[in-house]
């Protein structure tokens, strides 16, 4: 499994400390979900991360989800409406995880800015990071993470 470094998962805990919040399809979210709890093993900064993460309301697109967890809402109907009324409440960044969700919002024009994160790690399958066509996009910015990751900053063209 994959593991950031030490300056990577302190970019990490930062980011989601500066989030209005998280915007989730179902997988991610469950993937996430791991957050929610209390495990023995974890370090300092691991519980730092969950104390972030946990502290953040997080919406999630399901249609077979019934409930989600703590400081969760299930977000059902009109997509692009939620979304909009979403970034209306929330001053400030709302994160998206997952590349379908993301696809759907980006043909709604709704996302503002992309962040894509270089890690020299070669996977042999997955998801691709755009579940559809790339949309027009133009860079923004490149920051050099610790030593071993850019993150490249994209808004839609």
């Amino acid at each position: 499994a994959f593991q950031p470094d030490p300056v990577l998962f302190r970019h990490f805990i930062d980011d989601v400390r500066g989030l209005a919040g998280s915007l989730y399809g179902r997988r991610m979210y469950e993937t996430m979900r791991y957050w929610d709890g209390d495990h023995f093993e974890w370090d300092a900064p691991e519980r730092e991360y969950a104390a972030a993460w946990q502290s953040k309301p997080k919406w999630v697109v399901s249609r077979t989800l019934k409930s989600v967890g703590p400081n969760a809402s299930l977000i059902e109907g009109d997509l692009a409406a939620a979304i909009r009324g979403l970034k209306a409440q929330h001053e400030g960044e709302i994160e998206v995880a997952g590349p379908e969700l993301a696809h759907s919002l980006t043909e709604l024009g709704l996302v503002d800015e992309y962040r894509l994160y270089l890690h020299p790690v070669v996977l042999g399958h997955g998801k691709p990071f755009f579940a559809g066509p790339r949309p027009p996009l133009r860079l923004v910015a490149s920051d050099r993470i610790g030593e071993q990751v850019i993150r490249l900053t994209y808004v839609p063209a």
